[in-house]
């Protein structure tokens, strides 16, 4: 408890906290989840869309991220190069990027700079350059990022898994798209893409820097204002497939390429997400120690690395993890795997265990806190996820108190790991 409250009164005395406001615009309020940091004269802000991600991709796979970097390409008036050439002179940074479930645009400038910065924005906003010379070279380029990844296995076997796990939803379809879909995205796609899903009901702002909170709301509401009204589009949940699958893909290669993954109960805002963190850490998040690591590596020395993870977000819930063997080793590391979480699932985890877990989630935290993005981050996440700002103090707290016979029982009830789909890139 002692070493528990030493980390708090750390954390306490470093950490800024970000805290919730709203941006009142249209009858509505836009969320603005803020911090003060005067320490640097740096300016941040990040218009975040939700429901705006690959997973509105259900009729042209990668249009999303393609639409982002259109985005990327500068406005007509400058051209790409020009627009890029504008900012760097100004050490302004200006970039769109995608997740699964959001759309990103994320501005960045010294403070001095940071009002020319919103205006180059609000000139994107208004004269995007998105011109047919733009989506030309995008396809091109787009198209030889998806052909270079047919030869990376990895990439094909973490594909495969997606395929197994969500097969005909639209979490089954790559981000990156298809050669096929890429061909055929027009300028009216990615018009039609930015319209629609960048607007103000889907809007969540997180900003942070040296700059107070009445400025950059007054800074940032005309841009705000730019954008269409739109409305809040509902977000699918997608669950993974109970059904054990197997994929296995031959290529040229030395070396197996094995990803697994099943089911996961537990949503992205439930109160026990802190167990399964725990859970999830011991078997295999943390690297040497952990059970999949111990096993597959240190005692039969089947793999470099193996590691395992729990997928939480507000689209989806699943269990997923990977490792690369020698070919001749791939029934015995399969097996392994199996073996290892099974074992896991139905014996629990030893006091040892938890109490090195513990030392470390809790003995690491101020290095996952110590800059202004890590911690508007966290905060964002919080309020994605639907939790109250400082969610992630309490969870330690929690983890702290967590016992042995509280995680063993959480550990036993989630049978549902042992349903394990793989895919798999072998030898021919």
């Amino acid at each position: 408890m002692k070493y528990f409250l030493v980390i708090l009164l750390f954390l306490g005395q470093s950490i800024m906290a970000a805290t919730l406001h709203y941006i009142e615009l249209n009858n509505q309020k836009i969320p603005l989840i803020f911090e003060e940091d005067k320490r640097l004269p740096l300016v941040n802000v990040q218009f975040v869309f939700q429901n705006a991600g690959s997973i509105t991709n259900t009729q042209k796979a990668g249009l999303a991220r393609f639409s982002a970097k259109m985005l990327n390409q500068g406005t007509k008036k400058l051209g790409s190069f020009g627009f890029a050439q504008e900012l760097e002179q100004r050490a302004i940074h200006i970039s769109s990027t995608t997740g699964i479930e959001t759309f990103v645009t994320e501005i960045g400038s010294l403070k001095e700079q940071f009002d020319e910065a919103l205006g180059f924005y609000k000139e994107l906003l208004k004269d995007p350059n998105f011109t047919q010379e733009s989506l030309e070279k995008l396809q091109t380029i787009t198209i030889g990022s998806i052909t270079k990844k047919e030869n990376d296995f990895d990439y094909i076997a973490s594909k495969g898994l997606k395929k197994l796990l969500f097969e005909g939803t639209v979490l089954a379809k790559p981000s990156l798209g298809t050669v096929e879909s890429v061909k055929s995205f027009t300028l009216n796609d990615v018009e039609e893409f930015i319209a629609k899903h960048l607007n103000q009901s889907q809007l969540i702002v997180v900003a942070g820097g040296d700059i107070e909170l009445d400025e950059i709301v007054a800074k940032l509401k005309p841009l705000i204002a730019l954008l269409p009204q739109g409305k809040k589009e509902a977000l699918p949940f997608f669950e993974a497939s109970k059904e054990v699958k197997e994929k296995i893909v031959k290529r040229n290669t030395q070396q197996a390429y094995i990803y697994f993954g099943s089911p996961y109960n537990l949503r992205v805002n439930d109160e026990q997400t802190y167990i399964a963190r725990v859970a999830t850490f011991i078997l295999g998040t943390g690297g040497f120690g952990s059970r999949l690591m111990e096993e597959i590596r240190v005692k039969q020395g089947l793999a470099y690395s193996a590691y395992a993870r729990v997928n939480l977000s507000n689209s989806s819930s699943y269990f997923s993890g990977y490792l690369q063997t020698k070919t001749d080793s791939l029934k015995q590391a399969q097996k392994s795997v199996k073996e290892v979480i099974e074992k896991f699932v139905k014996e629990g985890v030893t006091k040892e265990e938890l109490e090195q877990t513990k030392k470390f989630l809790l003995g690491s935290e101020p290095l996952r806190s110590e800059t202004l993005s890590q911690r508007l981050q966290r905060s964002f996440m919080e309020y994605y996820k639907g939790f109250e700002l400082g969610h992630s103090k309490k969870e330690l707290e929690k983890i702290n108190s967590l016992t042995l016979d509280e995680l063993n029982s959480y550990i036993k009830k989630h049978t549902e790991i042992t349903n394990l789909s793989f895919s798999i890139v072998t030898q021919e």
